[in-house]
């Protein structure tokens, strides 16, 4: 059993200037979108099981593998997260289905060498429907200079009865970022840093 995939999508841009000041470095998002027939669409189905274990490594792999070719290494990536948009035939579940499960997020978490946890959305929408990826720190996730949104659309996904998959990074924070970090705010309400599960 393999995810009948109708295309994949790449999204990738480059900010030079930022809140009219340029970026010291280039602010680049990116994103890898494979566009898939959902295999539960139209009906109610109780057990996802076998096709999210059939399909959870396949996409995982793959969808890395294009992540790191456009990177240059899983290094470069700073922020990662991932989404998926269910088309109107399908349910939420469907879409949290396909992407929160470790033989999807793994391959991607240990290719780019995480400690975080993927940041995520999982919605529904028809064709053209806004795909919206959060970010964050791979490693840290107080830093907010990596709390990022990649968004765009796919003019003809997701069809009725597909789901769109998604994996996002970024290769830095924001660039003139100057809101502090959790930390800060913290340390600044009298919270021990040292103990953090006392905050």
């Amino acid at each position: 059993m393999t995810p009948d995939i109708r295309k994949i999508v790449t999204y990738d841009e480059e900010t030079l200037i930022e809140g009219f000041k340029p970026a010291p470095v280039p602010w680049r998002m990116f994103a890898v979108a494979a566009v898939l027939r959902n295999p539960w669409a139209g009906r109610f189905v109780q057990d996802l099981r076998p096709e999210i274990q059939a399909f959870g490594p396949v996409l995982g792999q793959m969808m890395t593998k294009r992540m790191i070719d456009l990177a240059g290494s899983g290094d470069a990536i700073e922020a990662y997260g991932k989404a998926a948009v269910v088309g109107l035939d399908g349910e939420i579940e469907h879409a949290s289905g396909l992407i929160h499960t470790l033989r999807f997020g793994n391959h991607y978490r240990e290719a780019v060498g995480a400690k975080s946890y993927l940041a995520f959305s999982n919605t529904r929408g028809p064709a053209n429907a806004a795909i919206q990826v959060p970010l964050m720190d791979k490693n840290d996730a107080g830093r907010r200079s990596h709390y990022l949104t990649i968004q765009f659309a796919i003019p003809d996904a997701p069809r009725a009865d597909e789901v769109v998959v998604v994996l996002g990074a970024a290769t830095s924070g924001r660039p003139h970022h100057r809101i502090g970090d959790r930390y800060q705010d913290l340390k600044e309400l009298g919270h021990d840093l040292e103990n953090p599960a006392a905050v």
